[in-house]
Order: C-alpha cells, then structure tokens, then sequence
C-alpha cells in the first residue's frame, strides 16, 4: 500500500475527484481548503486580499498497483492547467490498523 498527497489549486477539486474515482481509489480524506506556496513557481494560496486563490489537498490510500497509474493521470491534469498548480507526493504504508 502506499499513500498518495495530493495539493492542488481549488478549480481542480472535482476533477482530482473524479480521478480517483475512475482509478478506483475508493477511500480518501479532503482537508478541504489548504494554504500554501509552491516551492519553485506559482502564485500562494492564503485566500487573503492580496492573494485570494485557496488550494485543496487530499490523501489517498492505494494498491502499489494503482500508483503509477493514478500518478501518470494527476500529471496529465496538472499539464492540461498549468498556471493552476497541482503536486502530488506518494509515502509507502508500513503498518494500518
């Protein structure tokens, strides 16, 4: 099993989600809005006055199997939205209860 991050800007939450639903991840958990800043480029996400956009993130429990699939598809949406903003991270799952 491994665990998949995701951040991203808000406009893609309903296709973040759909993702995962046609790769058949069926358990995650939404931390809603997210702030934040990317380490290389993009605008932050405070959702103040001066930088008003917010992001989203979620965490997702998958198959090794499943990883590199729903990664390659994350990829594929961040590269269709560039100015957006999408990361996503992946950790190995060693215990669950």
């Amino acid at each position: 099993m491994q665990a998949i991050f995701i951040a991203y800007d808000q406009a893609h939450h309903e296709a973040v989600l759909e993702l995962l639903e046609r790769s058949s991840c069926r358990g995650f958990t939404s931390f809603g809005e997210t702030h934040g800043k990317g380490s290389k480029t993009g605008d932050p996400h405070f959702g103040s006055h001066a930088w008003p956009s917010v992001g989203g993130s979620i965490l997702t429990v998958v198959d090794d199997s499943k990883v590199d699939t729903v990664l390659n598809k994350l990829k594929q949406l961040d590269e269709s939205k560039p100015l957006l903003g999408l990361r996503a991270f992946v950790w190995p799952i060693t215990r669950s209860i």
